[in-house]
């Protein structure tokens, strides 16, 4: 299952305000407005509109970030890479207990 209340806590913890139902939506801080995807692992990904769309950002989400459990967030970042989206995109690895790890595109592996 998408830890998807894991990744609204943390956006809220961060100062963002969040909307939307379920494993997608959006949060919202200042200048900012993020699309949030929440993902059991890698294989989520596959025939996401996030992906298919061949990562054309869109006006209102040039920022994009998917949260998954800690143990798949090295298969989630290597399928991103492997598309190679033209959004700016993270990915958020979460344990369950309220810690996490951020993961940029850049960062090794």
């Amino acid at each position: 299952m998408p830890p998807s209340e894991d990744a609204r806590a943390i956006f809220r913890r961060l100062g963002y305000s969040v909307s939307g139902d379920g494993p997608e939506f959006v949060a919202e801080r200042k200048w900012r407005t993020v699309r949030v995807t929440a993902v059991s692992d890698g294989d989520d990904l596959h025939g996401r509109r996030v992906l298919a769309d061949g990562g054309a950002p869109s006006a209102d989400y040039q920022f994009r970030c998917f949260v998954a459990p800690k143990s798949a967030t090295g298969d989630v970042r290597n399928r991103l890479r492997s598309v190679d989206p033209t959004y700016e995109w993270a990915v958020i690895g979460v344990d369950g207990g309220g810690q996490y790890d951020v993961h940029l595109p850049e960062a090794s592996s």
